[in-house]
């Protein structure tokens, strides 16, 4: 992932998953760090085990620390419940590649030679983590010379010593990692059948006619349901009920806190004098940056960035006019246009990020943009010098970034880019580095606006946070472990339902930073209604475990409440499926068939196995499935569906030209079968590990 993933401005969550990122994982060890998070004593307390080595809690939370450190580099200093529960199951993750991974390893016999060791820190293939902090900041080329000087003084600094003996670890550890990934590629093979067969799958098309009878056409109430029916379901689906870890499922009740009448008076007094002070300010960013609630970049915005409220008439307002107060998505908005111009609506550029870090500093990072501008606009090539100097991911695109739009790069290089004119090339500094910005072209014009902004969000009093918290208590402290649905509902109460609860889960369904209530659940029984109030933000909530799902084959008793729509499905499946079948009873086509059931047959044109998408419908895997592998003009039998029970007919098939190029789809399907192949391998370490996790306990 290229650091230019992390200029856009709109992101969502980090996601973590897959072999590729558990091999990343183990070796991720904080390269050149000191102190106690890795060579200090031995904690007293432990957050888990991984096959009888344990995890030391000072340890692992140093881990967790770096990877929020991070999180907050990246994401603009922001660290929400549901990134912290990430950054502490990345850590975990790592734990667990570097003890499973490891021994496995050694199991296989799995070893880096000397001689390999040599050649991947001072030899002719240099590991990347060498050439990473070894590079020539001037040409971009493995710097030998400088490894060999480091090598020699460590033997006078024992400091360097030591971050010589870790990073020499972390180079075995990626070299290790390179060749199992090697040896479980190497064991798959796709022969030119299967590619072919692949190919055909992917590009065949079919035409057909269905008819079909939703669940939804019976209705539940009529539908009466039987243990033998729940005992049918689960034993057909077994699969299904596999739980990875243990999980916990919680009802609760929400005292939403919500301002009142008088709250709203009080705010908007509060806002009608700021607006006063507003007009007046000889500062206004300043101003606006200090009092509103949500921060707005004080740089030029295009229309449709703002609340519609604002955005509807703010961009005919002249420079200097002054809008507002107005209420509008539960806040109210007072808005100063500062300056209006017209601006390019689009920008397709280029551009060369260099590290500070890297080259030694700011200053020498500068520099070396300044003289990478004066060779560019001497005749270079901007797209080879950014391949050669650029450290983003965008360098094997030749700096290449695509086009787009205002809101889409964070400020520095936003104004560099639309400010300019096509041809210029631009030096500007950004919290990602230095970067040396080619302007390829700019699209259309409209207005934009600079806006001094201020946003207060209504907010309820103290006064209504008691009253609810008092409402909360109250039902705390009457409730018990076997009325609590019958008391909500008979104080008018909404029971809202959390399933399938882990431990180190950072989110609840309907439930706002739950993290102290979750560890609290993990400490109680089932039955049990938690002993406190909890503060959710927007609302308190008292909530109880009503189930406590072990790590392993759940019962039909663990799922028999989750399973119940899909039980009442599959008896509905059965009444459809003696529908259809008494239609079918000496039907010709599948207009008699549709007709004998009160509805019309549907055609479909050009399906494709790979997207088993019904048009208007859902997606009916086990129906397409079926209609490719039928026969043209030959009714179907009744198909249980997700939606409901279908019967079909093949119009016919279009087959794909031939197979072009059998080896890149070879490769494809290599590449992809290997990825899975690691997954595979890796779960099934997991799976065989004695792995004890107590995170819950710290988190």
């Amino acid at each position: 992932m290229g650091l230019m993933t992390f200029m856009r401005t709109k992101m969502g969550y980090f996601l973590v998953g897959g072999i590729a990122v558990v091999l990343a994982l183990f070796v991720l060890e904080p390269l050149l760090q000191q102190g106690s998070a890795i060579f200090g004593a031995s904690a007293r307390t432990e957050v888990g085990s991984i096959d009888g080595e344990a995890i030391k809690y000072d340890e692992f939370n140093a881990k967790v620390e770096q990877t929020s450190a991070q999180f907050k580099q990246q994401y603009g200093g922001v660290m929400n419940p549901q990134m912290q529960a990430m950054a502490v199951d990345q850590a975990w993750q790592s734990e667990i590649a570097n003890v499973v991974l490891g021994k496995e390893f050694e199991r296989v016999g799995l070893t880096v030679s000397a001689d390999e060791l040599f050649d991947l820190i001072q030899g002719k293939n240099p590991s990347p983590l060498i050439t990473q902090y070894f590079g020539n900041p001037q040409t971009g080329e493995f710097d030998r010379t400088a490894v060999i000087t480091s090598l020699k003084s460590r033997n006078q600094n024992p400091q360097l010593a030591q971050q010589w003996l870790m990073l020499e670890n972390e180079i075995e550890k990626q070299a290790l990692q390179q060749k199992y990934t090697k040896l479980i590629s190497n064991s798959v093979y796709v022969s030119s059948l299967e590619a072919n067969d692949e190919y055909v799958n992917r590009n065949k098309l079919v035409n057909f006619k269905y008819v079909n009878l939703d669940y939804s056409s019976i209705l539940d109430a009529n539908v009466k349901l039987t243990d033998a029916d729940y005992k049918e379901y689960y034993e057909e689906n077994k699969k299904r009920f596999d739980n990875p870890q243990e999980t916990r499922d919680l009802q609760y009740v929400s005292f939403s806190i919500q301002p009142t009448a008088a709250d709203s008076a009080l705010v908007k007094s509060q806002v009608e004098k700021l607006a006063a002070d507003f007009k007046t300010t000889p500062n206004d960013s300043l101003f606006a940056a200090n009092n509103s609630d949500v921060k707005v970049p004080y740089t030029y915005l295009s229309k449709g960035k703002l609340d519609p409220a604002v955005d509807s008439v703010i961009f005919n307002y002249s420079v200097g006019s002054f809008y507002g107060p107005k209420f509008s998505g539960n806040s109210y908005k007072l808005v100063k246009v500062v300056d209006s111009r017209f601006s390019p609506d689009s920008v397709k550029a280029s551009h060369i990020l260099i590290n500070p870090a890297q080259v030694g500093g700011d200053e020498k990072a500068v520099k070396l943009a300044d003289s990478l501008k004066a060779l560019a606009q001497g005749g270079s090539n901007f797209a080879e010098l950014a391949k050669k100097y650029s450290v983003d991911g965008s360098k094997d695109q030749g700096g290449d970034l695509g086009t787009f739009a205002r809101g889409a790069m964070v400020p520095e290089f936003e104004n560099a880019a639309f400010d300019g004119r096509t041809g210029d090339i631009k030096v500007v500094k950004s919290q990602f580095g230095v970067h040396v910005i080619k302007i390829e072209k700019q699209v259309g014009s409209s207005k934009v606006v600079k806006l001094a902004y201020i946003e207060k969000t209504l907010a309820p009093s103290q006064k209504t946070r008691d009253v609810a918290y008092k409402k909360a208590n109250a039902f705390l402290a009457e409730v018990k472990s076997d009325n609590f649905s019958a008391l909500a509902q008979k104080q008018g109460y909404t029971v809202g339902l959390a399933d399938r609860i882990t431990a180190t889960q950072g989110y609840a369904p309907g439930l706002d930073n739950p993290r102290q209530l979750i560890r609290d659940a993990y400490e109680a029984d089932k039955g049990e209604v938690l002993g406190q109030v909890y503060n959710m933000d927007n609302a308190y909530v008292v909530a109880q475990v009503t189930s406590i799902k072990p790590k392993g084959q759940l019962s039909l008793e663990d799922v028999k409440k989750q399973i119940q729509p899909q039980v009442l499905n599959a008896k509905k499946a059965k009444m459809l499926t003696e529908k259809f079948d008494k239609a079918l009873s000496g039907a010709s086509s599948i207009d008699a068939v549709a007709s004998k059931v009160g509805k019309t047959a549907v055609p479909v044109q050009n399906m494709v196995f790979a997207n088993p998408i019904i048009p208007g419908l859902s997606q009916e895997n086990k129906v397409i499935g079926t209609v490719f592998g039928s026969q043209v003009g030959k009714l179907s039998k009744a198909i249980t569906g997700e939606r409901g029970v279908y019967v079909f007919v093949v119009d016919g098939f279009t087959n794909p030209a031939p197979l072009a190029n059998t080896f890149k789809q070879k490769e494809s399907m290599l590449m992809n079968i290997s990825q899975r192949a690691l997954g595979s391998a890796f779960q099934a370490l997991q799976e065989k590990s004695d792995i004890k996790d107590n995170r819950v306990k710290f988190y």
